[in-house]
């Protein structure tokens, strides 16, 4: 679980990064290093100042006291003379170890500035690479941004393209539908809704249009056969209508003159 769970917020904390402001962040903190450094140096020259100046007042109270025993002694105070010399040489003693500590605190320092040097020159490097790798990266986002707009790979083109893709589907579903109906109403699948109150169904119509066709032609039959046994011939049946319309029109010639 521990695995996964550190995988999981990798992953989210690798889309999240962004690599200008890690390499921001990291310069940042190179920065503080180097602050510290030189507050260490600063920390470490203070010290050595106060012991060089316990130095120089131990040194003072050397000179005094060889002063002090020589005044005793010339006065004839040998246990007082004594005394002075006892305490000088304590503090030429102190001097001794003030004079050690002072060197090392030399050391130290010079330490200290050699890897503040050091640290500086790295942290300058880090900085122009920072600088640079920033601008690459920069360069390369805009080109990818550019590409993906370009060839329609990016977020927002394939949305724009699902969506386009979706409207072909539909209206290609939809022309399928509309011919798919045409070809079911050519072919009489579908009913007649007119028909639909008569109670008839596909067989009785079909039927009735059987026995209305056979009635049809006994008809067409029976005409032909009349007009072949007993009609008058075609001549006399043209004059008789030319006689018919002189009379007819006659009445109505007189009605005008009138």
């Amino acid at each position: 679980m521990s695995t996964v769970i550190k995988a999981k917020l990798s992953r989210v904390l690798d889309k999240a990064e962004d690599p200008g402001e890690t390499l921001d962040y990291s310069y940042q903190k190179q920065l503080e290093n180097l602050q510290n450094v030189k507050k260490g140096i600063a920390d470490v020259v203070t010290a050595k100042k106060r012991l060089q100046l316990q130095t120089e007042k131990h040194q003072q109270a050397i000179v005094k006291l060889d002063t002090q025993a020589r005044q005793a002694l010339a006065a004839g105070n040998e246990e007082l003379a004594r005394t002075a010399l006892e305490r000088k040489s304590t503090i030429q003693q102190e001097m001794q170890s003030l004079d050690q500590q002072v060197s090392e605190l030399e050391n130290q320092q010079q330490a200290l500035i050699a890897s503040e040097q050091k640290l500086r020159t790295k942290v300058e490097q880090f900085r122009t690479k920072k600088e640079t790798i920033k601008a690459q990266y920069s360069a390369a986002e805009a080109q990818v941004r550019i590409s993906e707009a370009a060839t329609g790979v990016g977020e927002s083109m394939a949305e724009v393209g699902m969506a386009m893709q979706r409207a072909v589907d539909k209206t290609e579903n939809m022309k399928a539908r509309a011919d798919a109906v045409a070809e079911l109403e050519a072919a009489g699948t579908f009913e007649d809704m007119t028909a639909l109150g008569s109670g008839q169904d596909d067989i009785d119509r079909q039927l009735a249009e059987l026995s209305s066709s056979s009635q049809v032609d006994s008809e067409l039959a029976a005409m032909k056969a009349e007009l072949g046994a007993g009609s008058t011939p075609a001549a006399e049946l043209g004059a008789g209508s030319g006689d018919a319309g002189t009379a007819s029109t006659e009445p109505a010639k007189k009605e005008a003159d009138a």
